[in-house]
């Protein structure tokens, strides 16, 4: 059966796999520029690429996140290719949610571009099946010549296995969990990790109740303006490191937090008191290897994420490292696999780095299956 014939809402006989050229995996900003990237050379949504999401609308990870982020809040929306994030959102009312307004603008691209997103679908395993691939999901299975995936990471939450994390009689809880400060006004909150979202977090907690702010390492502040020669140059390391087949870091981790306003307002209220990270965890709260302890009713794990690829362990794309050896022109193709490309993987996990992985993923990709561009 041919994915130019399925409506997305019907269901293929038993056993029929459908075939189309190349399987998006996410609709997120790396799915969606990858996929119109291959429209743009010529690819039509359905014979020439399927794009699943298992997300329940557009929005990608976005349309989860806590209602306090919004537009003045969070990091720049990079613009998709071919429309403006300005030509769906207006972008003036800055107090709009960012799970409502990256969603609007998602759809509207969407649509615009008639990528045809199949959602929600949930993709169980990747395998080989001679010279395609065979994706099978929990709606129905594709068949495939190239694999474009970008899947991100909102759905593997990292929490670090602590002594004592399953006695803890109080609240654990991810980053992804978090909804609003409210809920926790009245008791001590443990915050731990030192990314942005962490340093979020901890702002609006600390407006309502007391906290303690945990990190493995001394956060480092970032002092003076982030150009564009020190944005290539943090990319670049964290590059580095997926050619080598090492894990990626996040871009934050080599750029490190900027000195905002908010972070000297936090300064100046007391609360970027940084504690070394505990080495358990108690009935009641955390110890310090000193013996110092913590009283604590919540800990929240502001820990990152993983890159969510269960679903391709078949194909036996890492290496002992924990990580994938990556090639290509911006580090989005398996080398072990060249028909298979990462995008919002290692250096193309920022939004505009996805929407150049997603140019460079579908012209390679292509180039490799002998596709030849309209």
């Amino acid at each position: 059966m041919d994915a130019e014939t399925l409506p997305r809402s019907s269901a293929p006989p038993a056993g029929v796999a459908i075939k189309t050229e190349i399987v998006v995996i996410g609709a997120g900003q790396a799915g969606l520029s990858s996929a119109y990237h291959l429209r743009q050379r010529g690819l039509e949504a359905g014979r020439g690429f399927v794009v699943l999401d298992r997300s329940p609308r557009a929005g990608g990870a976005w349309q989860f996140r806590w209602p306090s982020l919004t537009l003045s809040t969070v990091n720049r929306v990079h613009d998709l290719p071919g429309m403006a994030f300005s030509e769906a959102v207006d972008t003036s009312a800055t107090s709009v949610e960012a799970a409502v307004a990256v969603p609007r603008y998602f759809a509207a691209y969407e649509e615009r571009f008639g990528l045809n997103v199949y959602r929600p679908v949930k993709v169980s395993v990747v395998c080989q099946r001679g010279e395609r691939f065979r994706v099978e999901t929990d709606r129905q299975t594709f068949s495939a010549r190239g694999i474009i995936n970008a899947t991100g990471t909102w759905e593997t939450p990292y929490i670090p296995d602590y002594p004592g994390r399953e006695r803890f009689r109080g609240r654990q809880l991810h980053t992804r969990d978090y909804r609003t400060a409210a809920e926790f006004a009245g008791q001590h909150v443990v915050i731990v990790g030192g990314g942005i979202s962490a340093i979020q977090l901890l702002n609006e907690i600390s407006e309502v109740t007391s906290t303690t702010w945990v990190t493995r390492r001394p956060p480092q502040f970032r002092e003076g303006p982030f150009n564009e020669e020190a944005g290539r140059a943090a990319v670049k390391l964290v590059e580095e490191r997926v050619r080598a087949g090492l894990p990626p870091n996040s871009v934050v981790s080599v750029t490190g937090l900027p000195r905002s306003p908010l972070i000297e307002a936090m300064e100046a209220r007391g609360v970027l008191k940084r504690e070394e990270m505990f080495s358990e965890i108690t009935e009641t709260g955390v110890r310090w290897a000193d013996g110092r302890e913590s009283q604590a009713d919540v800990i929240l794990w502001c820990t990152g994420f993983r890159s969510s690829l269960d679903h391709l362990a078949p194909l036996m794309l890492r290496e002992p490292t924990g990580g994938i050896v990556m090639g290509g022109r911006l580090a989005t193709q398996v080398v072990k696999e060249p028909r298979v490309h990462l995008v919002g993987y290692g250096p193309s996990a920022s939004t505009v780095g996805a929407n150049r992985a997603g140019s460079a993923a579908a012209a390679e990709l292509m180039g490799t299956l002998g596709i030849v561009a309209a």
